[in-house]
Protein backbone atom coordinates (compact mmCIF):
# COMPACT_ATOMS: atom_id res chain seq x y z
CA UNK A 1 0.00 0.00 0.00
CA UNK A 2 2.82 2.40 0.85
CA UNK A 3 4.46 1.80 -2.53
CA UNK A 4 1.16 2.33 -4.32
CA UNK A 5 0.57 5.54 -2.37
CA UNK A 6 4.04 6.85 -3.32
CA UNK A 7 3.43 5.96 -6.97
CA UNK A 8 0.06 7.73 -6.95
CA UNK A 9 1.58 10.81 -5.33
CA UNK A 10 4.44 10.84 -7.85
CA UNK A 11 2.02 10.56 -10.75
CA UNK A 12 -0.16 13.31 -9.32
CA UNK A 13 2.91 15.49 -8.83
CA UNK A 14 3.96 14.94 -12.44
CA UNK A 15 0.46 15.74 -13.69
CA UNK A 16 0.39 18.88 -11.55
CA UNK A 17 3.74 20.04 -12.92
CA UNK A 18 2.57 19.36 -16.46
CA UNK A 19 -0.60 21.39 -15.93
CA UNK A 20 1.32 24.19 -14.23
CA UNK A 21 3.88 24.33 -17.03
CA UNK A 22 1.04 24.57 -19.56
CA UNK A 23 -0.75 27.32 -17.64
CA UNK A 24 2.52 29.23 -17.13
CA UNK A 25 3.25 29.09 -20.85
CA UNK A 26 -0.27 30.30 -21.65
CA UNK A 27 0.12 33.14 -19.13
CA UNK A 28 3.42 34.19 -20.70
CA UNK A 29 1.93 33.99 -24.19
CA UNK A 30 -1.05 36.25 -23.51
CA UNK A 31 0.80 39.34 -24.65
CA UNK A 32 0.47 39.42 -28.44
CA UNK A 33 3.63 39.95 -30.44
CA UNK A 34 4.20 42.67 -32.99
CA UNK A 35 6.60 41.86 -35.84
CA UNK A 36 9.75 43.97 -35.52
CA UNK A 37 11.11 43.83 -39.00
CA UNK A 38 12.08 41.05 -41.42
CA UNK A 39 13.17 37.76 -39.97
CA UNK A 40 13.48 34.60 -42.02
CA UNK A 41 13.45 34.97 -45.79
CA UNK A 42 10.23 34.31 -47.61
CA UNK A 43 9.83 30.68 -48.58
CA UNK A 44 8.05 28.99 -51.47
CA UNK A 45 4.33 28.49 -51.66
CA UNK A 46 2.86 25.90 -49.32
CA UNK A 47 2.94 22.35 -50.71
CA UNK A 48 -0.11 21.27 -52.68
CA UNK A 49 -2.52 18.93 -50.94
CA UNK A 50 -2.28 20.58 -47.54
CA UNK A 51 -5.27 21.58 -45.49
CA UNK A 52 -6.30 25.08 -46.57
CA UNK A 53 -7.25 27.22 -43.59
CA UNK A 54 -10.62 28.92 -43.76
CA UNK A 55 -10.05 32.68 -44.15
CA UNK A 56 -11.27 34.71 -41.23
CA UNK A 57 -12.15 31.76 -39.00
CA UNK A 58 -11.68 33.39 -35.60
CA UNK A 59 -11.95 30.07 -33.77
CA UNK A 60 -9.15 28.40 -35.73
CA UNK A 61 -5.40 28.68 -35.14
CA UNK A 62 -2.18 26.87 -35.99
CA UNK A 63 0.45 25.56 -33.56
CA UNK A 64 4.01 24.94 -34.70
CA UNK A 65 6.77 23.05 -32.92
CA UNK A 66 10.20 24.65 -33.36
CA UNK A 67 13.13 22.22 -33.46
CA UNK A 68 13.44 20.40 -36.80
CA UNK A 69 9.95 21.63 -37.66
CA UNK A 70 10.64 25.33 -38.22
CA UNK A 71 14.38 25.39 -37.53
CA UNK A 72 17.03 23.02 -38.78
CA UNK A 73 18.36 21.62 -35.52
CA UNK A 74 17.48 22.73 -32.00
CA UNK A 75 17.00 26.30 -30.77
CA UNK A 76 18.53 25.44 -27.41
CA UNK A 77 21.63 24.08 -29.12
CA UNK A 78 22.19 27.38 -30.93
CA UNK A 79 21.54 29.24 -27.70
CA UNK A 80 23.97 27.06 -25.77
CA UNK A 81 26.72 27.70 -28.33
CA UNK A 82 26.03 31.43 -28.28
CA UNK A 83 26.07 31.67 -24.50
CA UNK A 84 29.33 29.76 -24.25
CA UNK A 85 31.00 32.01 -26.80
CA UNK A 86 29.80 35.09 -24.91
CA UNK A 87 31.10 33.77 -21.58
CA UNK A 88 27.63 33.69 -20.03
CA UNK A 89 28.92 30.89 -17.81
CA UNK A 90 32.40 29.78 -16.79
CA UNK A 91 34.46 26.95 -18.26
CA UNK A 92 34.41 25.27 -14.85
CA UNK A 93 30.61 25.35 -14.88
CA UNK A 94 30.62 23.94 -18.37
CA UNK A 95 32.99 21.13 -17.45
CA UNK A 96 30.80 20.08 -14.54
CA UNK A 97 27.73 20.21 -16.72
CA UNK A 98 29.36 18.20 -19.52
CA UNK A 99 30.52 15.53 -17.06
CA UNK A 100 26.97 15.08 -15.78
CA UNK A 101 25.69 14.78 -19.35
CA UNK A 102 28.29 12.10 -20.15
CA UNK A 103 27.32 10.17 -17.02
CA UNK A 104 23.69 10.33 -18.03
CA UNK A 105 24.43 9.04 -21.53
CA UNK A 106 26.37 6.10 -20.12
CA UNK A 107 23.44 5.15 -17.89
CA UNK A 108 21.18 4.96 -20.90
CA UNK A 109 17.45 5.05 -20.15
CA UNK A 110 15.51 8.26 -19.48
CA UNK A 111 15.27 7.73 -15.75
CA UNK A 112 13.24 10.62 -14.22
CA UNK A 113 15.79 11.06 -11.44
CA UNK A 114 18.64 11.37 -13.94
CA UNK A 115 16.67 13.86 -16.04
CA UNK A 116 15.93 15.86 -12.89
CA UNK A 117 19.65 15.91 -12.05
CA UNK A 118 20.48 17.23 -15.52
CA UNK A 119 17.71 19.79 -15.32
CA UNK A 120 18.88 21.03 -11.93
CA UNK A 121 22.44 21.24 -13.21
CA UNK A 122 21.42 23.41 -16.16
CA UNK A 123 19.23 25.62 -14.01
CA UNK A 124 21.99 26.02 -11.46
CA UNK A 125 24.26 27.49 -14.14
CA UNK A 126 21.81 30.31 -14.93
CA UNK A 127 20.61 31.00 -11.39
CA UNK A 128 21.35 34.60 -10.48
CA UNK A 129 21.89 35.67 -14.10
CA UNK A 130 19.95 38.73 -15.27
CA UNK A 131 17.01 38.08 -17.58
CA UNK A 132 17.77 41.24 -19.54
CA UNK A 133 21.25 39.92 -20.34
CA UNK A 134 19.85 36.68 -21.72
CA UNK A 135 17.25 38.50 -23.81
CA UNK A 136 19.89 40.75 -25.35
CA UNK A 137 22.14 37.79 -26.14
CA UNK A 138 19.21 35.94 -27.70
CA UNK A 139 18.76 38.82 -30.16
CA UNK A 140 22.41 38.54 -31.21
CA UNK A 141 22.41 34.76 -31.45
CA UNK A 142 19.22 34.23 -33.42
CA UNK A 143 19.61 36.98 -36.00
CA UNK A 144 21.83 34.79 -38.23
CA UNK A 145 20.11 31.56 -37.16
CA UNK A 146 16.71 32.69 -38.38
CA UNK A 147 18.17 33.87 -41.65
CA UNK A 148 19.90 30.56 -42.35
CA UNK A 149 18.18 27.76 -40.47
CA UNK A 150 14.44 28.15 -41.15
CA UNK A 151 12.89 25.45 -43.31
CA UNK A 152 11.35 27.35 -46.27
CA UNK A 153 8.55 24.80 -46.62
CA UNK A 154 7.45 25.19 -43.01
CA UNK A 155 7.83 28.96 -43.26
CA UNK A 156 5.38 28.85 -46.16
CA UNK A 157 2.89 26.90 -44.04
CA UNK A 158 3.18 29.52 -41.28
CA UNK A 159 2.51 32.25 -43.80
CA UNK A 160 -0.44 30.39 -45.27
CA UNK A 161 -2.23 30.48 -41.92
CA UNK A 162 -1.27 34.10 -41.30
CA UNK A 163 -2.56 35.09 -44.74
CA UNK A 164 -5.87 33.43 -43.86
CA UNK A 165 -6.13 35.75 -40.88
CA UNK A 166 -5.59 32.98 -38.36
CA UNK A 167 -3.57 33.16 -35.16
CA UNK A 168 -0.32 31.22 -35.34
CA UNK A 169 1.58 30.12 -32.24
CA UNK A 170 5.04 28.66 -31.68
CA UNK A 171 5.04 25.82 -29.12
CA UNK A 172 8.47 24.74 -27.90
CA UNK A 173 10.43 23.40 -24.94
CA UNK A 174 12.93 26.20 -25.49
CA UNK A 175 12.89 29.07 -22.98
CA UNK A 176 10.04 31.53 -23.32
CA UNK A 177 12.57 34.28 -24.07
CA UNK A 178 13.82 32.38 -27.11
CA UNK A 179 10.33 31.30 -28.18
CA UNK A 180 9.01 34.87 -28.17
CA UNK A 181 11.95 36.12 -30.21
CA UNK A 182 11.60 33.44 -32.89
CA UNK A 183 7.83 33.90 -33.08
CA UNK A 184 8.14 37.67 -33.36
CA UNK A 185 10.73 37.49 -36.13
CA UNK A 186 8.51 35.10 -38.11
CA UNK A 187 5.47 37.34 -37.71
CA UNK A 188 3.60 34.80 -35.59
CA UNK A 189 0.91 35.73 -33.10
CA UNK A 190 2.82 34.56 -30.03
CA UNK A 191 4.75 31.76 -28.40
CA UNK A 192 4.38 29.07 -25.77
CA UNK A 193 7.71 28.11 -24.21
CA UNK A 194 9.29 26.85 -21.01
CA UNK A 195 8.88 29.46 -18.28
CA UNK A 196 11.73 30.02 -15.84
CA UNK A 197 11.03 31.58 -12.47
CA UNK A 198 12.48 35.05 -11.97
CA UNK A 199 12.79 37.42 -9.04
CA UNK A 200 13.92 41.04 -9.24
CA UNK A 201 15.01 40.56 -12.84
CA UNK A 202 17.15 37.49 -12.18
CA UNK A 203 16.65 33.77 -12.70
CA UNK A 204 16.07 31.85 -9.48
CA UNK A 205 17.22 28.51 -10.88
CA UNK A 206 13.71 27.03 -10.87
CA UNK A 207 11.03 26.44 -13.49
CA UNK A 208 7.37 27.34 -13.21
CA UNK A 209 5.93 23.83 -13.27
CA UNK A 210 8.38 22.12 -15.56
CA UNK A 211 9.65 21.95 -19.09
CA UNK A 212 7.14 22.50 -21.89
CA UNK A 213 7.67 19.08 -23.40
CA UNK A 214 5.37 16.24 -24.46
CA UNK A 215 2.12 16.34 -22.47
CA UNK A 216 2.97 19.82 -21.15
CA UNK A 217 2.77 21.17 -24.71
CA UNK A 218 -0.70 19.72 -25.05
CA UNK A 219 -1.66 21.26 -21.70
CA UNK A 220 -0.40 24.66 -22.87
CA UNK A 221 -2.35 24.45 -26.14
CA UNK A 222 -5.50 23.49 -24.25
CA UNK A 223 -5.03 26.35 -21.78
CA UNK A 224 -4.48 28.84 -24.58
CA UNK A 225 -7.46 27.51 -26.53
CA UNK A 226 -9.72 28.14 -23.54
CA UNK A 227 -8.48 31.70 -23.16
CA UNK A 228 -8.62 32.46 -26.87
CA UNK A 229 -11.96 30.67 -27.37
CA UNK A 230 -10.52 28.42 -30.04
CA UNK A 231 -12.17 25.29 -31.38
CA UNK A 232 -9.34 22.76 -31.47
CA UNK A 233 -11.23 20.67 -34.02
CA UNK A 234 -10.70 23.55 -36.47
CA UNK A 235 -7.05 24.05 -35.53
CA UNK A 236 -3.86 22.66 -37.07
CA UNK A 237 -0.65 21.53 -35.40
CA UNK A 238 2.76 20.76 -36.87
CA UNK A 239 5.66 18.78 -35.39
CA UNK A 240 8.57 16.48 -36.22
CA UNK A 241 8.68 14.44 -32.99
CA UNK A 242 6.76 11.55 -31.48
CA UNK A 243 7.03 13.46 -28.19
CA UNK A 244 4.42 15.83 -29.61
CA UNK A 245 1.78 13.21 -30.34
CA UNK A 246 -0.31 14.53 -27.39
CA UNK A 247 -0.40 18.00 -29.00
CA UNK A 248 -1.00 16.69 -32.51
CA UNK A 249 -3.85 14.51 -31.26
CA UNK A 250 -5.69 17.54 -29.87
CA UNK A 251 -6.37 19.23 -33.18
CA UNK A 252 -8.51 18.47 -36.18
CA UNK A 253 -5.65 18.96 -38.63
CA UNK A 254 -2.41 17.35 -37.42
CA UNK A 255 0.64 17.62 -39.67
CA UNK A 256 3.91 15.72 -39.45
CA UNK A 257 6.96 17.70 -40.62
CA UNK A 258 10.40 16.10 -41.11
CA UNK A 259 9.32 13.26 -38.79
CA UNK A 260 11.38 10.95 -36.65
CA UNK A 261 10.80 7.24 -37.21
CA UNK A 262 8.28 6.79 -34.39
CA UNK A 263 6.17 9.72 -35.48
CA UNK A 264 6.26 8.64 -39.12
CA UNK A 265 4.91 5.22 -38.15
CA UNK A 266 2.23 6.77 -35.95
CA UNK A 267 1.24 9.19 -38.71
CA UNK A 268 0.96 6.36 -41.20
CA UNK A 269 -1.31 4.43 -38.82
CA UNK A 270 -3.47 7.50 -38.13
CA UNK A 271 -3.61 8.75 -41.70
CA UNK A 272 -1.97 12.08 -40.81
CA UNK A 273 -0.38 14.22 -43.52
CA UNK A 274 3.40 14.00 -43.74
CA UNK A 275 5.68 16.65 -45.21
CA UNK A 276 9.44 16.14 -45.37
CA UNK A 277 11.48 19.17 -46.42
CA UNK A 278 14.85 17.54 -45.81
CA UNK A 279 17.21 16.56 -48.58
CA UNK A 280 20.16 14.22 -48.27
CA UNK A 281 20.81 12.94 -44.80
CA UNK A 282 18.28 13.59 -42.08
CA UNK A 283 18.58 16.59 -39.79
CA UNK A 284 20.73 16.02 -36.74
CA UNK A 285 18.95 15.83 -33.41
CA UNK A 286 20.05 17.07 -30.02
CA UNK A 287 19.33 14.45 -27.39
CA UNK A 288 20.89 15.97 -24.30
CA UNK A 289 18.62 15.51 -21.30
CA UNK A 290 19.25 19.01 -19.96
CA UNK A 291 16.56 20.13 -22.37
CA UNK A 292 14.39 19.23 -19.39
CA UNK A 293 15.74 22.30 -17.60
CA UNK A 294 15.62 25.93 -18.62
CA UNK A 295 16.87 24.78 -21.98
CA UNK A 296 19.57 27.39 -22.10
CA UNK A 297 22.45 24.90 -21.90
CA UNK A 298 20.95 21.85 -23.54
CA UNK A 299 23.39 21.96 -26.43
CA UNK A 300 26.27 23.64 -24.67
CA UNK A 301 28.17 20.55 -23.55
CA UNK A 302 28.46 19.12 -27.05
CA UNK A 303 28.94 22.48 -28.73
CA UNK A 304 31.57 23.76 -26.33
CA UNK A 305 33.85 20.83 -27.04
CA UNK A 306 33.78 21.68 -30.74
CA UNK A 307 34.24 25.38 -30.08
CA UNK A 308 37.16 24.73 -27.71
CA UNK A 309 38.86 22.50 -30.28
CA UNK A 310 38.52 25.15 -32.96
CA UNK A 311 39.97 27.77 -30.64
CA UNK A 312 43.02 25.60 -29.95
CA UNK A 313 43.52 24.66 -33.57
Amino acid sequence: MAALRRLTQSRRSTDDRTALAGEAAADAAEGRLAPDGPGAPEGPEAPEGDHTPVPGDVRAAAFFDCDNTILRGAAIFYLGVGLYRRRFFSRRDLARFAWQQAAFRLRGAENPDHIADARDSALGLVAGKRTADLEQICEEIFEPVLAEKVWPGTRALVQMHLDAGQRVWLVTAAPQEVARLIARRLGMTGALGTVAETRDGEYTGRLVGGMLHGPAKAAAVQALARREQLDLARCAAFSDSANDIPMLSLVGHPYVINPDGALRRHARAMGWRVRDFRTGRKAARIGLPAAAGLGVLAGAAAAAVAVHRRQRA
